[in-house]
């Protein structure tokens, strides 16, 4: 099976690691244009980041592998009224009742 190299591996594979008078030089650039006293809040913040993004993967990682839980369903309760509750309910007061009521409420 011929597999291809990915923009990165090709780029690794081109440029390489830098190290030995490579990193020298890298590090006097980054010190020229940042100069001694942002270096160290420079690392600090790129230390900062790389941690919460650790802790961001982390609870991803978590949430993912967290089993899911079956939410119970509400049980639906049948209506308990009958139909003569549904006629007294509907029932307008006659004549006579609206009187005697408004007798009682004075």
């Amino acid at each position: 099976m011929i597999s291809f190299p990915t923009l990165a591996n090709s780029l690794f594979l081109a440029f390489g690691i830098p190290s030995g008078p490579d990193l020298i030089i890298l590090l006097i650039i980054v010190l020229v244009l940042f100069g001694a006293k942002r270096l160290p809040e420079i690392a600090r913040s790129l230390g900062q980041s790389v941690n919460e993004f650790k802790k961001a993967k982390q609870e991803f990682d978590d949430a993912i592998a967290k089993p899911t839980t079956k939410t119970e369903e509400p049980t639906v309760k049948p209506p308990t009224a009958t139909i003569a509750d549904a006629t007294v309910q509907n029932h307008s007061p006659t004549e006579e009742e609206s009187t005697s009521n408004n007798q009682t409420a004075k």
